[in-house]
């Protein structure tokens, strides 16, 4: 079965970064894209520092760790304002787009339900072609996702079979 290519993420803001990110402009790097609420204590206690301690360790690869703000619930208390100030007290230094509300007052953001996420914390790998690879609900065990992007990463350095 063929990668398909990663649904484009649809932001409303950005913080962490002079612009806003998209695929497009990640193209030729891998992507560790981290689906969080700050209000879920998975995200908080497992998804958040596994994303940040990615980011240390690879960084100087190939490799963007972007956070994906996504709210499906107590959508009131999850603010943009309240957001800055968690990201500022986490030191998340990594970029963090907010997903986009649902489209009619759906609760479900549009990037989470292009992804398909059941929930947070949700762990996605996109290779540097665009294509989704990996996508996991819930806890990603570091070894796994270690590996997960290590293969990414060969790939990128041997030029992925049948590009």
């Amino acid at each position: 079965m063929m990668p398909a290519p990663a649904p484009e993420w649809q932001t409303s803001v950005w913080l962490n970064t002079q612009e806003p990110l998209s695929l497009a402009s990640l193209r030729g790097r891998v992507v560790v894209l981290h689906a969080f609420q700050m209000l879920c204590p998975g995200c908080v206690a497992h998804g958040i520092p596994q994303a940040q301690r990615v980011a240390e360790l690879f960084r100087d690869a190939p490799l963007t760790v972007v956070g994906l703000h996504t709210v499906f619930e107590h959508h009131e208390a999850m603010g943009v304002e309240a957001l800055r100030v968690f990201l500022q007290e986490y030191r998340i230094r990594f970029p963090v787009g907010v997903d986009a509300s649902g489209p009619d007052g759906e609760r479900i953001p549009r990037t989470m339900r292009a992804y398909a996420m059941p929930g947070t914390p949700t762990s996605i790998l996109i290779d540097a072609r665009g294509r989704l690879r990996h996508q996991v609900f819930g806890v990603h065990e570091d070894l796994l996702l270690g590996a997960q992007i290590g293969a990414l990463l060969l790939e990128l350095k041997q030029g992925a079979p049948g590009d």
